[in-house]
């Protein structure tokens, strides 16, 4: 598998390229990108980062499970890190498989761990400031932390 992150653009159908195949009926896209409002703030743009060793350990893992229970299904998952400015995607997963239900649940499988186990940190950057997600005493009015 080539690495799960990527410094830049996220490209969504080289990823569906990777996994399709005339054995597959059904290929599920998620799409996470980077959006204009959260929590009520004005979003500038998401910045990610992670420690990559683990994290690209954890996707591979997470993948790993993922085909191990849909064994017919291919996936291909890709997380970008640094600055990810808005209405860009923040992160991708593709699954391809015979039929729609095993590709939804490989899909959704995957993109619902690694937001819950991967050491990927998520900072919003605001009009006002910055907080890293998950910690609500990291915001700081008027710059970067």
């Amino acid at each position: 598998m080539a690495s799960a992150f990527t410094d830049g653009r996220i490209d969504v159908d080289a990823l569906v390229r990777s996994v399709a195949s005339d054995e597959h009926g059904a290929i599920c896209t998620f799409v996470g990108t980077a959006r204009r409002r959260s929590e009520g703030r004005e979003v500038r743009r998401l910045r990610y980062e992670a420690y990559l060793p683990m994290a690209e350990a954890a996707v591979a893992e997470i993948v790993a499970a993922a085909r191990a229970r849909w064994p017919q299904v291919e996936i291909a998952a890709r997380h970008r890190l640094g600055d990810c400015p808005l209405g860009e995607a923040s992160v991708a997963v593709v699954a391809a498989a015979p039929h729609r239900d095993e590709a939804f649940a490989a899909c959704r499988f995957v993109i619902d761990t690694v937001k819950a186990q991967a050491p990927i940190w998520k900072q919003e950057v605001f009009a006002d400031g910055t907080a890293w997600v998950g910690d609500p005493e990291s915001f700081r009015a008027g710059g970067a932390r």
